[in-house]
């Protein structure tokens, strides 16, 4: 028998990933040019992706969950976008 897929959790680690991301403390100066920032910020947001990026591909996956998905991602891409004034 299959192992059900966690999405919840999956999802749940995601977004519990982005606010770490949003807590850390912003440097004086420009974000994208503090290197150490920017990399932990990315690093955040890639640890998320990689939670969710395979649930986008499951054929058990519903409408509700495609929502969801596409909420985090946008969420992502907001906070790296707010985070390092790209």
């Amino acid at each position: 028998m299959a192992k059900k897929h966690p999405f919840a959790k999956r999802l749940a680690r995601a977004r519990k990933l982005v606010q770490k991301a949003r807590e850390i403390p912003p440097p004086a100066g420009s974000a994208w040019l503090d290197f150490s920032y920017a990399a932990q910020v990315k690093d955040f947001m890639r640890q998320a992706n990689d939670q969710i990026k395979l649930i986008q591909h499951s054929p058990s996956k519903t409408p509700e969950l495609e929502e969801e998905l596409a909420a985090i991602y946008r969420e992502m891409e907001e906070t790296e976008r707010a985070l390092l004034g790209k």
